[in-house]
């Protein structure tokens, strides 16, 4: 099985027309990720496949996107919609080089997983000319059905074409097809538009390979599997199910979820051994969660880094290249950008820290600001080994502050500041005594302040 070869033809040319929105449908994301994406990582891992990819004449976002995920893929161009096999067909060139397994696969349809397109394989390897999903909805109103002679595949038909008897079937066609490499071309090329919409079926390959004295299989699926998404709330059902998928995979690894219902993950977010993850956490993509570690309620991460027994939130951000060395403390209310916070050191509340460095044990008080941007460009801040920043100090970037170094509160920092120095950047308190009761006696005479 591991020694064929195979082509995956991805149709990604569905326009987003009923997702109410410009962008190509198959970039729309579920658990941070696109469904394009999630389709082409159901080949992760898989020896001797190679990607083609049929897109429309105006998506260039598709092909990037493709790029990015399989840079050795290539890139079809359906100039115009006629239907399913007209679309594999845009491929011919690839088909024609004679990969031994050619699978189908829509770019709408993210939830495939690996293992189910390894079964259309698998059918392959064990005789047949065309393998199909199938599957048995609740409802299988709009589905082309698929029509059983005995114990084998005769036929699909489409649910425009279905007659009143064979509407009854419940058994459906998932959409996915296998097709062994050396008999496509010539199934395909026998494909004919002779139907009510005038478009060229792939679902007529069965009863055409059979015709051609080939074995057609089915291959059962569970219906989340050839789950397609055309509309926002089909997409809203779809990343349903993948987080659902997500949490169980969490739970069986080892995290500890108090409400994982309430916990939003992205596909790869990665966990060490015994995190604790409470109710409400919303991980983006790009999260990686060393052991031990702890992310508190309603805390948001995203492309960041958390290190071993390191406790975030609750209400805590975590932004793109946020790095959190063993032992810190992030605290509630703080938002880490671009920034290192080495072991030891904690920002425990009502602080934004970016493009910076926090060394080893450092303190960071409570509304400390990191002033990283000056309307131009951006600049970093280094905070050394040990060093205490009184509350409420600003941070004037780029600005270092050495090893052991103190800022008293309420300073506004703009120089460096030496190691085990300790600075001061606030205007003089001044008093006058008996001020307030002055102050009070004019605000009742309704007189200007003094």
């Amino acid at each position: 099985m591991n020694a064929r070869t195979c082509l995956a033809i991805v149709l990604a040319a569905g326009e987003g027309t009923r997702m109410c929105s410009s962008r190509p449908k198959v970039l729309h994301a579920i658990a941070g990720r696109s469904m394009l994406a999630h389709v082409l990582d159901a080949f992760a891992g898989a020896d001797g496949v190679d990607i083609a990819v049929i897109a429309g004449p105006k998506h260039a976002e598709i092909a990037a996107e493709t790029l990015r995920i399989a840079p050795r893929a290539e890139i079809f161009e359906q100039a115009e919609r006629r239907g399913t096999a007209h679309a594999v067909l845009s491929a011919k060139a690839a088909i024609a080089r004679g990969p031994d397994d050619i699978l189908v696969i829509f770019g709408d349809t993210p939830l495939v997983r690996p293992q189910t397109l390894a079964g259309l394989r698998a059918a392959l390897a064990g005789g047949a000319a065309v393998a199909v999903l199938g599957f048995r909805p609740a409802d299988p109103a709009g589905y082309g059905r698929l029509v059983m002679q005995g114990n084998e595949l005769a036929a699909i038909r489409e649910d425009s074409d279905v007659s009143a008897q064979e509407r009854k079937i419940m058994h459906c066609n998932g959409g996915l097809m296998a097709l062994a490499g050396d008999k496509a071309l010539a199934i395909l090329n026998r494909i004919g538009n002779d139907n009510r919409k005038h478009e060229f079926y792939l679902s007529d390959a069965v009863a055409i390979a059979r015709d051609m004295g080939f074995k057609a299989a089915v291959i059962e699926a569970e219906e989340d599997d050839v789950r397609g998404i055309n509309t926002k709330a089909q997409l809203a059902e779809a990343e349903s199910v993948l987080q659902q998928r997500l949490r169980r995979a969490a739970l069986e690894a080892g995290v500890t979820m108090q409400a994982p219902e309430t916990v939003f993950l992205s596909a790869d977010t990665k966990f060490g051994k015994d995190v604790v993850v409470e109710p409400h956490v919303v991980f983006g993509p790009g999260v990686v969660i060393d052991d031990g570690a702890v992310i508190h309620s309603f805390s948001h991460l995203a492309g960041a880094h958390v290190g071993p027994r390191v406790s975030v939130g609750p209400f805590a951000r975590l932004r793109p290249g946020t790095k959190l060395g063993e032992g810190s403390r992030i605290g509630n209310f703080v938002e880490v950008k671009e920034a290192v916070i080495e072991a030891g050191a904690k920002a425990n509340h009502l602080s934004y820290i970016g493009d910076a460095r926090v060394g080893e044990g450092a303190n960071v008080g409570a509304g400390t600001i990191t002033c990283n941007y000056d309307g131009a460009g951006k600049h970093r801040t280094d905070i050394g080994k040990g060093a205490f920043i009184g509350s409420n100090t600003a941070l004037v970037a780029p600005v270092k502050i050495g090893d052991g170094a103190y800022v008293g509160s309420g300073s506004v920092i703009t120089e460096d500041v030496p190691a085990d120095a300790l600075a001061l950047g606030r205007g003089k308190q001044v008093i006058k005594e008996g001020g307030a009761a002055r102050l009070r006696g004019l605000q009742a005479t309704g007189k200007k302040k003094p």
